[in-house]
């Protein structure tokens, strides 16, 4: 029998594994920026968000201080999540295009969003050790999406971990290793691993990721996990 995500959801929110981390997302939440005075943050760890019954995980980096941190769902209330949101509705797996707060009314159908590292981390990068403590939530979610196809790993760091997850699993990863580029594809024991341009201002900003090419590996995740009628 698989794990519940409820469970995985429950180990994650109370996880203090990082002191580091800890301190963070605990200091963004005591002195946010002006626009968000008076907001009560979440200034915990995030599970992982959307359908239980996926076949398309998204994995995406950490949470950001002021965005996940503070509204408590994972790629909300920031630019990167606002990107990333309506790109998942035009590809038909998001039922709205925008996503401000865990109470929002945003529903996924099939697919799952989490990240490699679920506290805000400083400058935007866990440390190695960071992402190793994490990993083991990485690695019980892949086991507890029995209908698991594809995951899309958003950018490098993402990639990289999610192999690293792929291995902690027992599956073998095929030389030569995986390299991270956008709209690449590899198989991976049952799953096929897709990259794509993480969802930043860096990127999103200065064109190196568009909606478009957004738009365009999410569809392909969707016909490789057998939602075509979904997605087209």
């Amino acid at each position: 029998m698989t794990e519940s995500l409820a469970r995985i959801a429950r180990d994650v929110v109370d996880c203090r594994l990082c002191p580091r981390l800890v301190a963070w997302r605990e200091e963004a939440a005591a002195e946010p920026p002006r626009r968000f005075r008076g907001e009560r943050y979440w200034a915990r760890p995030l599970p992982a968000f959307g359908d239980p019954a996926a076949r398309v995980l998204l994995v995406g980096l950490a949470p950001a201080a002021h965005g996940g941190n503070r509204t408590g769902r994972i790629f909300t209330g920031d630019s990167s999540g606002d990107f990333l949101f309506a790109a998942l509705h035009a590809a038909g797996f998001a039922n709205r295009p925008h996503s401000v707060s865990r109470n929002d009314g945003l529903a996924l159908r099939g697919v799952l969003v989490t990240a490699a590292a679920r506290c805000a981390p400083p400058g935007n990068r866990p440390t190695p050790a960071e992402f190793d403590r994490c990993r083991p939530y990485l690695v019980r979610e892949i086991a507890a999406l029995p209908d698991l196809r594809v995951v899309v790993a958003l950018g490098g760091l993402a990639f990289d971990r999610t192999l690293r997850a792929f291995r902690a699993a027992g599956l073998a990863i095929p030389p030569p290793r995986p390299r991270f580029a956008h709209g690449s594809e590899a198989a991976i024991g049952p799953y096929t691993l897709l990259g794509a341009y993480h969802p930043s201002q860096q990127n999103t900003f200065t064109g190196r990721l568009t909606p478009a090419m957004l738009r365009a590996v999410l569809r392909r995740a969707g016909r490789i996990a057998g939602l075509a009628r979904m997605v087209d």
